[in-house]
């Protein structure tokens, strides 16, 4: 199913980093805003721990008045250079290290001591490769080379590595024997507004490669790294957490030199009395963060999001930012096959966290734009997983999410729930892949969907590209070109019968952190549905096909900053409209308002310093 982030994906953050307008105009209006990234920094530092601060640390580039103001004199070699000049060396230092592991902790170590040069060498390191390449293949191979050592596969080597790698802690430790110290933790990290993002693992379920138990810190750093990326989301405002509650994973077990707690995980109330002194006392600490959580296990992760969505803001992007860029990609591909969303069959294949997430958002958005009920819309989707299509008499072996999308088993025989059989009997508008399961949607599958609808709309998510349920160009060949695809992985485009057909990649990168931006800046007391259904209608909006069907589903993420200040404002009025946002002072008009979100959106550069608390 499509992660947050891919190999393919983090070029495009980069790319649109190089090339995106600034956000930060320090003659906007806004400039005087409390989170707007212009003018004086104020640093709290002398001496050493300004240096030892990766917030206000500008290493070999500190100006002569800033050396003398903070003592600085004699910490520095003599030299003044300027940003550009650190970010040449430091691609160098990139560059020389051996494998891709020894990159990513290159990476690591910088980003603990200087944010800003850590977030400015990526994207330059990537203008540098553009620079002396020619060939559009070889810019690819190259991005998607160096890309993979900022993230999958090579990230999952770090987390997997974690406790060996081990040099510098990032962000909060909370252990399940110790739950009495969680207050005390979370204060380390300041207090009242001084976090705007939490987002907190318990490392069940880490990208494709499982339990990785006290590891799991590195997702969360992870996912704040792209919320700064792709909507400017202050990282000094960030806190990752995770919630060590044990590990399965009997390496780690066995792993001397593992650094979380050596038993296996806790199950029951002591774990969901865990969870909640958490999420109480990081409410307590910071009562206008907005929680995102991560990589939690199937059976926790839709449970702990429906008990705390009510109570306060918070966002699950395997469940819900999976959900809401999927069913950007579907709205776009209706509106080109002029289908209404009430007339609308979907058929999932593969029901776990990201699928069900899925269904859950096409069902809510059916019940918010045609006015049925949550129930009625739901019989709209028809979901298959591991026993075949979800019917009620499975009972016990249905997670609390499938349930709701079961089927009466006297409409269904037992030898018509395989994906075939769904297909021929319902008719589907859109197949949609989460299943992991490669070469799922057959031939005949696809022809047999391409009898009874005109414009089959079909999605196969799972990733790696290995994993797909199938490939886009024998979609195409199948449908004689008339599939509307997106996948989870990126594609080359298709040529079919001289036509040339864009693959949209369904990514959550172009979503989750314009609703995180949305939240932060609104202040809302709560996430609700209708704030997510405005975030998809956003994105949707930007879908290339609505102007050229053979253009793809989804804007490229090249854009995505801009894009996020879309998502983020109709995030923002939303909530305003539903009386949830906090913030005064929230401009009326849309140009005004996306102004107001830009002035905020912070970027990598070097702010002038003065002295004070």
């Amino acid at each position: 199913m499509p992660r947050s982030i891919s190999a393919a994906l983090i070029p495009c953050i980069f790319l649109a980093s190089l090339h995106s307008p600034s956000m930060s105009d320090p003659k906007s209006k806004f400039s005087h805003l409390p989170r707007a990234a212009a003018g004086p920094l104020t640093c709290p530092h002398q001496g050493n721990s300004v240096l030892q601060s990766s917030q206000f640390n500008k290493g070999s580039a500190f100006p002569a008045d800033e050396r003398s103001a903070f003592k600085l004199h004699g910490l520095l070699p003599p030299n003044i250079q300027t940003l550009d000049e650190q970010v040449q060396r430091a691609y160098q230092q990139y560059s020389s290290r051996s494998d891709d592991l020894a990159k990513n902790t290159f990476l690591s170590s910088m980003k603990a001591q200087n944010e800003v040069l850590y977030y400015k060498v990526r994207p330059e390191a990537w203008s540098r490769i553009i620079t002396f390449l020619t060939c559009d293949q070889l810019v690819q191979t190259h991005l998607k080379e160096m890309f993979s050592v900022i993230y999958t596969p090579t990230e999952g080597d770090a987390i997997q590595d974690y406790s060996r790698l081990f040099r510098k802690p990032e962000g909060c430790f909370l252990n399940i024997n110790d739950p009495d110290r969680i207050e005390e933790s979370l204060s380390s990290f300041g207090s009242g507004d001084d976090v705007d993002y939490i987002v907190v693992s318990d490392g069940e379920e880490i990208l494709g490669i499982g339990d990785q138990g006290v590891g799991a810190i590195l997702i969360s750093v992870a996912k704040l790294v792209i919320t700064t990326l792709c909507a400017g989301i202050h990282p000094s405002r960030q806190l990752p957490v995770v919630l060590d509650c044990g590990t399965d994973n009997e390496d780690l077990l066995a792993d001397e030199l593992y650094l979380g707690l050596r038993q296996h995980r806790e199950r029951g109330e002591k774990y969901d009395d865990f969870v909640d002194r958490f999420v109480q006392a990081a409410r307590r600490q910071f009562p206008r963060a907005y929680i995102h959580f991560e990589d939690f296990g199937l059976k926790n992760a839709r449970r702990i999001l429906n008990r705390y969505q009510s109570q306060i803001p918070c966002f699950n992007d395997d469940i819900q930012g999976t959900g809401c860029v999927t069913l950007a990609a579907m709205l776009a591909a209706l509106e080109v096959s002029n289908v209404q969303l009430e007339d609308t069959r979907v058929v999932i294949f593969g029901s776990g966290t990201a699928g069900i997430g899925i269904a859950d958002q096409i069902a809510e958005t059916i019940a918010t734009k045609t006015h049925k009920s949550k129930d009625d819309a739901s019989k709209q989707i028809w979901c298959i997983d591991k026993p075949g299509l979800l019917v009620k008499s499975l009972g016990q072996q249905l997670t609390d999410g499938q349930q709701s999308f079961a089927r009466d088993d006297h409409d269904w025989s037992e030898n018509d729930r395989d994906l075939q059989s769904v297909i021929k009997k319902v008719q589907p508008h859109v197949l949609i892949g989460t299943s992991t399961k490669p070469g799922a949607f057959t031939e005949d599958a696809i022809r047999e969907m391409a009898r009874n609808v005109e414009r089959p709309i079909v999605f196969p998510l799972s990733n790696p590209t290995r994993l797909h349920e199938a490939k886009p160009e024998d979609l195409y060949k199948w449908t004689d070109g008339k599939a509307l695809v997106a996948t989870g992985s990126p594609f080359q485009p298709v040529n079919y019968n001289g036509t040339e057909y864009e693959i949209a990649e369904c990514n959550n990168s172009t979503c989750f952190p314009g609703i995180g931006l949305g939240a932060v800046l609104s202040q809302c007391r709560l996430m609700s549905k209708k704030m997510l259904v405005a975030a998809v209608e956003a994105l949707k909006a930007e879908s290339p096909a609505l102007k050229d069907s053979n253009k793809p589903l989804l804007p490229d993420v090249e854009n995505v900053r801009e894009i996020s200040v879309k998502i983020a404002a109709a995030v923002i009025r939303c909530a305003v409209e539903e009386g949830l946002a906090q913030q005064d002072g929230i401009p009326d008009s849309d140009s005004e308002l996306q102004e107001w979100i830009q002035a905020q959106m912070w970027e990598a550069g070097y702010r002038p310093l003065v002295g004070g608390n």
